[in-house]
């Protein structure tokens, strides 16, 4: 995760259109790199909008030429961008193993497949295998600086949600062997597994309907566990937003409130400085004055 957020460059090639592409693609920022994260994100909700379109069958019969070239498209602009991410890193295969280079590769490689799936037989196979390009969206998440907060602060809960799973499958075990043993394969409750099964549609208060209790007291099981349910299903929540109101506490009291303008640094271009700045914090250049 580190080499994702600090991505470092190679100390052979500090200078011309690598360290350009670099502060481009890896910076946040900068207007020019807050501008090519921008368009990534409209590129990338195109290309799973074409994704979703090509799986209607109507659209798919009628633009399917279209809808194939501008895949193609969306797939060498990708590929593109994948070959540049790993030019310009020191270690391009730290990045290429990681979440978000798997999550690049695996928005590539479905229409490269479909080049050696020849015949009508294959189609529906290639279609399923495109619609992989759907785990790009994965990486907006990335250009979204309060994201970090919210993974933060469901990382630091962990331990609490996983005790709190750990009740409630405790709990789904017990009355499912209830109920098996209460209803039986007659009422539907053919096995434990299955009787698990509806514990948890029950509990979730969601209520398919296709395995209802028959007997008094399976019913009167089945309202116990619909009131623990209501009771529970909570928790996790109040657990996450405690942990993330903490996070944003500190992170008010580690960083002040400051005053910031869109003075950019003549040298690196950098934004974002404070009022009082006279120099840039990225390469201490003097700013030009702010305007008052």
């Amino acid at each position: 995760m580190r080499l994702l957020m600090n991505p470092q460059l190679n100390p052979a090639t500090e200078r011309g259109w690598r360290r350009r592409m670099f502060n481009i693609i890896y910076r946040h920022d900068t207007r020019i790199s807050r501008n090519f994260d921008l368009i990534l994100i409209y590129v990338v909700l195109a290309s799973v909008l074409v994704v979703i379109l090509d799986s209607v069958n109507s659209l798919h019969a009628k633009f399917r030429i279209a809808l194939y070239i501008i895949e193609w498209f969306f797939t060498l602009l990708f590929t593109v961008e994948y070959a540049i991410r790993l030019m310009v890193i020191r270690r391009p295969l730290r990045y290429a193993l990681s979440i978000w280079g798997i999550i690049d590769l695996v928005s590539i490689l479905p229409t490269y497949l479909s080049v050696l799936l020849p015949g009508a037989q294959h189609l529906l196979v290639v279609r399923v295998l495109r619609i992989l390009r759907v785990f790009r969206i994965l990486k907006l998440t990335q250009y979204m600086e309060e994201s970090n907060q919210l993974v933060s602060a469901l990382w630091r809960s962990r331990r609490k949600i996983f005790i709190f799973i750990s009740v409630v499958m405790t709990l789904v075990v017990i009355f499912g062997a209830v109920m098996h043993l209460v209803e039986g394969p007659e009422h539907g409750f053919a096995n434990i597994p299955t009787s698990m099964y509806w514990a948890i549609v029950t509990m979730a208060t969601v209520g398919y309907g296709d395995i209802a209790p028959q007997t008094t007291l399976g019913r009167m099981i089945s309202s116990l566990l619909i009131l623990i349910g209501y009771s529970i299903i909570a928790v996790p929540t109040g657990i996450y937003t405690a942990e993330l109101a903490k996070s944003l506490r500190q992170s008010c009291l580690d960083t002040p409130a400051l005053i910031h303008d869109n003075r950019g640094c003549p040298e690196c271009g950098l934004e974002g400085h404070e009022s009082d700045a006279k120099f840039c914090r990225n390469c201490g250049h003097p700013l030009p004055e702010a305007v008052k």
